[in-house]
């Protein structure tokens, strides 16, 4: 696709977490890079919690990221050398501290490819690609902060009135995200509600799946697509989506683990209807009544 509004920029924050593999997270979740410093312990914390520390007047969790994904702990004597990362992802900013920082790379997002059966069983990377002739693991932050700070039930479900779920039920509905545990806290708020879905975990095959469905007079009516995706991302499917007469009629839902009003306003320069900081089932689901009621509207 040549240049237009779908267009931004994410490059890859390149660090290790131990002495062998290279790991990247997207720049777009990165708040800054903040050297070693004590940190103050957290009692009754998660178990690869290091502690706290204050970053311009917010106080935030230092997690050890190896500890969490499963590799080596840090050990007090590495700490000195190592830096924090801050992210700020799923509306929590959190610090995570590697072995070292490598470099920030530019990267088409589109050559990211997913993790082979052959890296085994490890659920936190979402990706892989080359820089340089180096393979790259792409790591799953909303998984990993998923992991140690569940959703409060609240945010996990939603109420409708039995009218409300009825306006839904009849939707063909298709959830995009490449994050394993995203696509599971989409699916369980429609589930806990009894509403139909369908799936699935790339922009490129959400494309192909709606096309095909208007191809057999069963279209998408309400698109759900996570924004930061490899391949085709959330951007880039809305502005195809709006720019092919056969399925532009779809109420388009763009989510962000990002807080950025940028990802935002960007959305909404795209076509999408509507733009959410993931993950509340409450906002989730009155976005896609406001969808149901504008779908029916047109019929």
């Amino acid at each position: 696709m040549s240049s237009n509004k779908a267009d931004h920029f994410q490059g890859l924050l390149l660090f290790r977490i131990d002495q062998k593999q290279t790991f990247a997270i997207g720049t777009l979740k990165i708040q800054e890079l903040v050297p070693y410093r004590p940190l103050t312990s957290l009692p009754h914390s998660h178990p690869a919690a290091l502690g706290a520390m204050t970053v311009r007047g917010l106080t935030l969790p230092v997690i050890d990221m190896a500890a969490a994904i499963g590799y080596q702990p840090l050990s007090p004597d590495e700490y000195k050398n190592c830096y924090i990362i801050v992210t700020d992802c799923l509306r929590k900013v959190v610090g995570f501290m590697v072995r070292g920082i490598e470099k920030i790379v530019e990267c088409n997002w589109r050559n990211i490819k997913p993790p082979s059966s052959t890296l085994g069983s490890n659920k936190f990377i979402t990706g892989v690609t080359e820089v340089d002739g180096k393979l790259l693991q792409l790591l799953d932050v909303e998984l990993l902060l998923g992991r140690m700070f569940p959703l409060p039930q609240s945010s996990a479900y939603a109420s409708l009135t039995d009218v409300q779920r009825e306006k839904i039920r009849p939707m063909n509905i298709l959830l995009v995200d490449d994050s394993a545990v995203a696509r599971k806290q989409l699916a369980d708020a429609l589930n806990h509600m009894n509403i139909p879905f369908r799936v699935t975990d790339n922009g490129q095959n959400a494309l192909d799946l709606m096309i095909q469905s208007a191809k057999e007079h069963k279209p998408i009516n309400i698109l759900v697509s996570d924004i930061e995706m490899p391949g085709l991302n959330g951007y880039e499917l809305a502005f195809e989506v709006r720019n092919r007469p056969e399925i532009d009629s779809a109420y388009i839902i763009l989510h962000t683990s990002l807080t950025s009003e940028i990802s935002v306003s960007q959305a909404h320069q795209v076509g999408a209807n509507e733009a959410l900081t993931k993950f509340d089932a409450n906002e989730l689901i009155l976005a896609m009544l406001k969808g149901a009621e504008q779908v029916e509207s047109k019929v």
